[in-house]
């Protein structure tokens, strides 16, 4: 199979070969070692501010996400999300679970946020802002510059939910002025799901060492107190997290993260144009300006044609998986994601396979 999903996806033969060796034991100073590497440049690539820390927690993205709302905020807070898509909505849904007083930028789906949409939410005593790098769901960037200067403007503290934008699109704490960023292992690292990384500022760290939290494995400020030794509170995904040190090390010495934001918007590029030229019955669901390098979201040109069919035909009879979606997009949008080991040769042939399709009057 050829894996064009945004998750898990195709993983190098360097973290194959790693996941064939044995387990050791994590109690240790060399693992120790390991980790607080993993640590620095985790920092490095989301270009932290200084004294920036990372919790290393063993769980999907959801549970980082929870794990952030959880710790960063209580009842007394009051906070904005951005809610443009299905991953939007799941902080929305986070924020109702755990009590926290929320209001829901409610974007239509694809829609840009732009800065006449935020400008009205200005001076209304916000703590905190939620928001996506890039809806997955539906393929669209986010402007964190403009969301950067709002957070500033109001004192908001600013959670990134990087999961899937992280190393595709070009992101940076520090200019955005955010909080907290999150990614997962099986997203642009491409290693095994097993792993959220959560990356704190100073603001944050103290905010979470202040709050009591009513959960043990998913109190944040055991993560960082264990993490100052190099060791979680409890035993973590130990072998993915010996790959994501062979990773970053690969990554710092192919040109680090710039390296992989060329390599992720060449390769979109390369997909979208490609599109086009074919003359297929997709267009794009988003404008590339506003779209993220991770994916390609697609619509069909008839819009009463079940996008869904692809996605079967695809797997069963092309060996390849495309992204589907979920709730109202499940007929209606299917993405193609570009990050992980995923070679022209194979971009070229999910393209065939579209055209193909073409000719047997499947689309």
């Amino acid at each position: 199979m050829i894996n064009f999903t945004v998750g898990p996806v195709q993983m190098d033969k360097e973290t194959r070969k790693i996941g064939k060796q044995q387990i050791p034991y994590f109690r240790t100073p060399e693992y120790s070692s390991i980790m607080k590497e993993n640590e620095k440049y985790l920092c490095k690539y989301f270009d932290a501010p200084e004294d920036s820390r990372v919790i290393f927690l063993t769980g999907s993205g959801t549970a980082g996400m929870e794990a952030c709302i959880l710790n960063l905020f209580t009842d007394q807070d009051k906070v904005l999300v951005v809610n443009g898509g299905s991953f939007g909505h799941r902080l929305v849904e986070l924020c109702q679970i755990l009590e926290i007083p929320y209001e829901e930028i409610k974007l239509n789906y694809g829609e840009p946020l732009t800065q006449n949409i935020l400008d009205s939410y200005d001076g209304k005593q916000f703590t905190g802002f939620l928001v996506q790098l890039c809806e997955t769901s539906t393929g669209i960037k986010y402007d964190m510059d403009i969301i950067g200067r709002f957070c500033k403007r109001n004192n908001c503290l600013l959670f990134v939910d990087a999961i899937s934008g992280f190393l595709a699109d070009d992101f940076s704490m520090i200019a955005n002025n955010v909080d907290v960023a999150i990614t997962g292992s099986q997203k642009a690292l491409a290693l095994p799901p097993s792993l959220s990384f959560i990356v704190m500022n100073k603001r944050s760290q103290n905010r979470v060492n202040e709050n009591k939290v009513h959960s043990m494995y998913f109190n944040l400020s055991d993560y960082l107190k264990n993490g100052e030794r190099g060791q979680t509170p409890f035993t973590p995904a130990v072998g993915t997290l010996i790959q994501l040190n062979e990773k970053l090390h690969r990554i710092e010495y192919n040109g680090g993260v710039k390296a992989e934001n060329l390599k992720y918007a060449s390769r979109a590029k390369y997909f979208r144009t490609k599109i086009n030229e074919l003359n297929l019955p997709f267009s794009q669901f988003t404008t590339d300006s506003n779209s993220s390098n991770c994916v390609t979201a697609l619509i069909h040109k008839n819009p009463t044609f079940n996008v869904y069919n692809i996605f079967e035909i695809l797997k069963n009879e092309y060996g390849i998986w495309i992204c589907p979606n979920g709730g109202a997009l499940k007929e209606k949008v299917f993405r193609v994601g570009h990050i992980g080991n995923i070679t022209q040769k194979e971009i070229n042939t999910l393209l065939k396979a579209f055209i193909d399709l073409q000719k047997r009057g499947v689309i």
